[in-house]
């Protein structure tokens, strides 16, 4: 049996780009919600784009990865615009004149002047964004301040009874750290705010804007914390067993993500509120929603917390449909992608059909030499969203370089076939080419690949801790050919505005 679905940018034939908001041009040590940001969307317009696919937009640790968040709510303040904040008089222009390498200081200072002035209407927002919000931001704000009191330790090492959220004692810590408090949750107003002006913008531009959330919570996070009933923790709240994936294309010995396993049981309960209410927040700041690891939802991937690898685990069914009726239901009109790469069975598909939602094609994992193949392009059906690669792949250049001789016989052959006699490949573009003229409705093209950035200025790669997420680009590194070649390519394709 499948659900009947409501029409949304996923049935219309289109492309789009993938590009995360840190890796933005901008005068800071990150790209953030300003002016570039928007010179991005008029970008995306002029080339007949109409999706910018981010990764996942939370606040992360320290090791800037946005799959290990500290809330499934919050904004990374790092993208928020001290330009625009300086335009409303919350900053001035010394603020922004020196070396910042946090803006954690300078939106503290904006919201002490936000104080000062006490503009009635700016107060109003305020208060009405931290009622709207309060059920994750109230727990979230009083997080992340308790973590500041204790030098940054993860909850788990806080002194007992603010690990175990004493009732009296966080009563206390309101009381003491209540500036503090306000001041996160004003940080967070800030970027909301930002984002939606964005989004509105967007818009007006016929551009949807398409988002990302991690299947899993990382361990040391306010949701964690607030709600361990809702997670696989022992009465110590240690976890017993974590997250990852078992050996796969990307891995010899698998994934060891190491973030707890949900207590399904509990989140039925109340029928999955948590997760409606994750996506909720995610839904109002996206046009389109992807839910990385999907097949997790059907059965996920559990390691005994004390193995070094992820070799030792096993499967564990997850109540996937239960949860997606009561996504839906309380959504009905959230538009949602699987991330369905990987060891994908029968039963996964079944539930990412019944839901019709959108997998994903990887065109890098086309070329093995064999004719059935999923990811070659004549096997691409329209329900589909169709990558070059992700951010977790090489650039396409990186890997066509990379190729054994072996591999790269069987790309040449397939553009052999498909072009005329005598025809020279070149890569990126004809991975490009070739993304955007099969059948998926969506096809989104890695920024890396538009500028034909080699391997260099790769993202992510899997497995790896160190020396990820950094990539920026510079609009000097746009040139007029580019923007030219994919315009040309997606109005070709029949995928333009």
């Amino acid at each position: 049996m499948t659900l009947q679905k409501k029409a949304s940018i996923l049935d219309l034939r289109s492309a789009g780009v993938l590009l995360h908001i840190n890796s933005l041009p901008s005068a800071f040590y990150t790209g953030d919600l300003g002016a570039n940001a928007y010179r991005f969307v008029d970008f995306l317009h002029q080339i007949g784009a109409r999706v910018w696919q981010t990764l996942p937009i939370n606040m992360p640790h320290a090791d800037n990865s946005p799959y290990q968040c500290l809330s499934a709510h919050a904004g990374n303040p790092d993208f928020i615009s001290l330009e625009a904040l300086q335009a409303e008089g919350l900053l001035s222009k010394d603020d922004l004149g020196g070396l910042i390498t946090s803006k954690i200081s300078l939106l503290a200072k904006a919201y002490a002047k936000h104080v000062e002035q006490a503009d009635k209407k700016s107060q109003q927002a305020f208060l009405a964004f931290c009622k709207k919000q309060s059920d994750w931001l109230d727990d979230f704000a009083l997080f992340l301040a308790l973590r500041e009191k204790f030098n940054q330790a993860a909850w788990a090492f806080w002194p007992v009874l603010y690990k175990n959220r004493d009732k009296k004692t966080l009563k206390h810590a309101q009381l003491e750290l209540a500036e503090q408090v306000a001041a996160i949750k004003f940080t967070q107003y800030v970027f909301f705010k930002q984002w939606h002006e964005l989004k509105e913008y967007a818009q007006t531009q016929q551009v949807a804007l398409f988002g990302d959330i991690p299947i899993f919570v990382a361990y040391d996070s306010a949701d964690v914390w607030a709600q361990p009933h809702l997670f696989k923790l022992d009465d110590d709240k240690n976890m017993t067993v974590v997250a990852g994936v078992p050996p796969d294309y990307f891995s010899e010995t698998g994934q060891r993500w190491g973030n707890p396993h949900y207590n399904w049981e509990a989140m039925a309960a109340d029928n999955f509120a948590w997760w409606v209410s994750r996506m909720a927040t995610q839904s109002a700041l996206f046009d389109i929603v992807r839910i990385d690891h999907f097949r997790g939802l059907e059965a996920a991937w559990e390691i005994p917390a004390n193995e070094e690898t992820a070799m030792n685990g096993v499967w564990v069914l997850a109540p996937g449909d239960a949860l997606l009726a009561a996504i839906t239901q309380a959504l009905p009109g959230v538009s949602l992608v699987a991330e369905d790469l990987g060891i994908i069975t029968v039963e996964v598909e079944a539930l990412r059909n019944k839901y019709h939602m959108p997998g994903m094609k990887i065109l890098q994992f086309a070329f093995s030499g064999s004719s059935d193949n999923p990811y070659l392009p004549q096997h691409i059906t329209s329900n589909s969203v169709v990558y070059t690669g992700t951010h977790d792949n090489d650039t396409t250049l990186g890997w066509y370089n990379a190729l054994d001789e072996q591999q790269r016989e069987h790309v040449h052959a397939y553009l052999y076939a498909t072009h005329a006699e005598g025809y020279v490949p070149a890569m990126p573009n004809d991975l490009i080419d070739m993304v955007l003229a099969t059948q998926a409705n969506l096809a989104i093209i890695p920024m890396q690949d538009i500028l034909q950035l080699d391997g260099a200025h790769r993202m992510n790669i899997p497995g790896t801790a160190t020396g990820n997420w950094h990539w920026r680009f510079s609009w000097q590194q746009l040139r007029p050919e580019q923007v030219a070649s994919i315009s040309v390519a997606i109005l070709r394709t029949g995928r333009a505005q």
